[in-house]
Order: structure tokens, then C-alpha cells, then sequence
């Protein structure tokens, strides 16, 4: 049995971040393999096998309101139960085949797929591995209310699978930058606002991806007149609060505007999204702070990058070029 959990070290300076706890385990134990999987999966049931047959590896890392979880499992034993109650869990199996039932609802497929609230089952043969995303429901929730300017809008969902191919895509490109492009890299995933942009982009394409009650609310009809100084309040709040925690709820809030109305008019009257000029104005900073900076001082472009957002260095390399004309390696050492 090999077993680690560690925390990321914290950060030198700056806002304290929620920090990263990483864990993993392997054991050919299968009490001590169960009992390390009840921690991740809140409910499970599971009989330890009669022959002995069991293998179990996994690793985890947990930073704010997101777990991502991998594991693999050989057991003679063929099914469980459990409860992921408070938390959405999508589920991509790797290896094997699940069978998930929860009431009336049963779920076997290839695709990603939305664990039921509340108990369920699952039966699987043989070997089993599986890949797994769990957001904490109640932020979610409240995204979902900020971005319908709605406070006491109930989501639920309706489906499990993604309700479309290009869905699925959206989905598993936004796990595989959180687990691929973040996860790994302690210095950027413990910047406050890397942290908050993992969990935002993740909760949008889950609202986006599995049917639910935020996708059936109708677009509002119209684009209505609105009148400068609600742009202005916009952009002001943006400049204001770029070093914070922002996106396109609050932004709406600070407009006095829902944040469908302030989307249809920045496209209207700027030629782009709120959370655009807000990526732009971000970029302007990160300009700044790479001309201001001395590279013989230790500071790097991925530190200034992650500063501000951007945990993915090509992908800020390339949208720094498209707005500055140069490589952001270039501003720094001029």
C-alpha cells in the first residue's frame, strides 16, 4: 500500500489562496481500498471482495469548490452504492463499463455523464477506470441565479448526458485544461484568480452541457434601448476590479443591467462580449506590469500571466500577440 497527501506550499505574497490538497493511494487491501474511496464518494457502499481480487490506484486534488478525481479498481466484486448529494459530479469512464440507477433513471453509456442526486447504484465488470469532476452544487447555483439576474431561480437538472455532440466537446476540453493545464502547475492553480476562473469556466459549461432549468429559460426578447452610461458603469467597474474575483454577473450588477441585456449591448455598441473587454483590460494589466518589471528580479511572464488570470502560457502568449503585436517574453526584456 502507498499512500500521500500533501498540500501545495502557499504562495510568497499576495492575496492568501485556497490552497491545493493532491492525494495518492495505492493498495491491494480491500478495506483500506474502500475506505479510502468513501472519502471521495460520500455514501459508498461497497462489500470487500470473498476471493481477495483487489486492486485500487487513485489520485485527487481538491482546490476551492472543485475535486477532480482519478481512479482504477480490479475486484471480483461488481457493484456499490452511493450519495453525492450537495455536489455535481460528472463522471468519464476510461476503462471498463458503469451502470448507474437511481429511481427511474438508469445511465449506461460512453459519454460523460451527471451522477444523480441523491443514493444510487452502480454495477460494473472487472476492471473499472474512471475519471471524475465534482463541483460543490450551492456555488453553482448561485452562478446560475447571477447570470439569470434571478435570485430565487431553482436549477435542476433534468439529464445526464450533454445534450449535444459539440456539448460533449465543450465539456471535456474544459476538464482536460483544468486537470492537464492547471492541476499540475502549484504556482498558477494557487493564484487566487486562477482559482476562480477554473471554477467559473467549469460550473458555465456544466449549466451549458447537461439539460437543466438554466438551459430552458427563454432568451429575452428584444434587444431594448440602453443608454450609454450603462456601458460606462460597465467598463468603470471592470477598471476598477480587474485584480478581483469578477465576471459577467458581477459586471451586469454593477450596470444595472441582467446580464443577457449587457451582453446583447456590448456586442451592439462595442463589437464584443462584457467578459471579452474584461479578458482585454486584463491583458492591458499584465502589458503594464511586464514593461514596469525588472527580469533580472526573478520576474517571469508565466508569474505575471497567472497575476492576472491567464493559467495557460501558450494561450496567453498567442492572445498577447493578437493584441500587442509582440511575444509578452518580448515586453519584459526590452
Amino acid at each position: 500500500m502507498t499512500s500521500s497527501e500533501s498540500p501545495d506550499p502557499p504562495a510568497d505574497s499576495g492575496p492568501a489562496p485556497v490552497p491545493v490538497r493532491r492525494t495518492s493511494y495505492a493498495t491491494h487491501d480491500p478495506d483500506r481500498g474502500i475506505a479510502a474511496m468513501s472519502e471521495l464518494y460520500t455514501g459508498l457502499g461497497m462489500r470487500a471482495p470473498t476471493d481477495g481480487s483487489f486492486e485500487l490506484r487513485m489520485a485527487a486534488a481538491s482546490v476551492g469548490h472543485l475535486l477532480a478525481h482519478r481512479f482504477l479498481l480490479a475486484t471480483s466484486e461488481s457493484s456499490g452504492t452511493g450519495d453525492v448529494s450537495g455536489t455535481y459530479s460528472v463522471v468519464q469512464i476510461l476503462t471498463g463499463n458503469l451502470a448507474v440507477s437511481s429511481g427511474r433513471d438508469r445511465i449506461a453509456t460512453t459519454l460523460p455523464f451527471l451522477l444523480p442526486q441523491g443514493l444510487y447504484g452502480g454495477r460494473w465488470d472487472g476492471l473499472l477506470e474512471l475519471n471524475t469532476v465534482v463541483l460543490e452544487a450551492e456555488p453553482v447555483q448561485e452562478l446560475a441565479r447571477d447570470l439569470l439576474g434571478s435570485p430565487a431561480f431553482a436549477l435542476r437538472f433534468t439529464g445526464h448526458t450533454p445534450v449535444s455532440a459539440q456539448m460533449t466537446r465543450y465539456w471535456l476540453t474544459q476538464v482536460r485544461h483544468f486537470q492537464q493545464d492547471l492541476l499540475p502547475h502549484a504556482a498558477t492553480i494557487r493564484t487566487p484568480l486562477v482559482q476562480a476562473e477554473a471554477f467559473r469556466a467549469l460550473a458555465t459549461a456544466l449549466l451549458h452541457c447537461f439539460p437543466n432549468t438554466f438551459l430552458d429559460r427563454p432568451a429575452p426578447s428584444g434587444t431594448g434601448s440602453v443608454l450609454p452610461a450603462q456601458l460606462r458603469r460597465a467598463v468603470a467597474f471592470v477598471d476598477e476590479h480587474l485584480h478581483e474575483d469578477i465576471g459577467l454577473a458581477e459586471i451586469a450588477a454593477a450596470a444595472r443591467m441582467s446580464p443577457r441585456g449587457l451582453q446583447a449591448a456590448f456586442r451592439r455598441e462595442l463589437g464584443r462580449t462584457p467578459v471579452g473587454h474584461l479578458r482585454e483590460a486584463r491583458l492591458d494589466a499584465a502589458r503594464r506590469d511586464l514593461q514596469r518589471a525588472d527580469p533580472t528580479g526573478g520576474t517571469t511572464v508565466a508569474t505575471v500571466a497567472a497575476r492576472w488570470g491567464f493559467a495557460h502560457a501558450g494561450r496567453f502568449a498567442t492572445a498577447y500577440r493578437d493584441r500587442f503585436g509582440e511575444a509578452p517574453g518580448t515586453t519584459l526584456h526590452t
